[in-house]
């Protein structure tokens, strides 16, 4: 079946606990990998790629006393695709560099299967993330 235009996901819309630190965050990695700025407002602000937007919006006081966590009932993380095996090489050293938190590293970058080359990382509030390259790529892992 093909999907009609205008199809699929539309926006994604996440609860945050600080939004300071996760405008920090995300602008600086969703850029990388080619999304823009799209709405700003005093309590959140969403980044967009084609046709397809995430909203973060600050937790209101009320509810910020509950933690995230990715085991529990609800989202388990958001896989977005990297144009190469190098590219999540090179985002994967400068989340290091961040001091982000690697899942997985003993398995790095073949956390996901010996054929599936991926970086799985933390945002501020451990919300699982994975930037995985597309599978004709594969066959570049580590030509050095």
């Amino acid at each position: 079946m093909k999907l009609k235009p205008g199809a699929g996901l539309h926006h994604v819309e996440i609860y945050v606990s600080d939004l300071n630190k996760t405008k920090e965050f995300y602008t600086w990695f969703l850029d990388l990998i080619g999304y823009e700025e799209f709405q700003s407002w005093e309590q959140g602000f969403s980044m967009l790629l084609g046709s397809t937007y995430i909203v973060f919006v600050q937790t209101t006081e009320k509810y910020n006393d509950r933690s995230y966590h990715r085991c529990k009932t609800g989202l388990n993380h958001l896989a977005f695709w990297a144009e190469s095996t190098r590219q999540v090489d090179e985002i994967t050293m400068l989340l290091k560099e961040r001091g982000v938190t690697i899942l997985y590293e003993d398995r790095h970058p073949h956390a996901g299967g010996s054929d599936y080359y991926a970086v799985f990382f933390e945002d501020p509030d451990r919300i699982k993330l994975e930037l995985v390259a597309p599978p004709d790529d594969h066959s570049l892992d580590k030509e050095e």
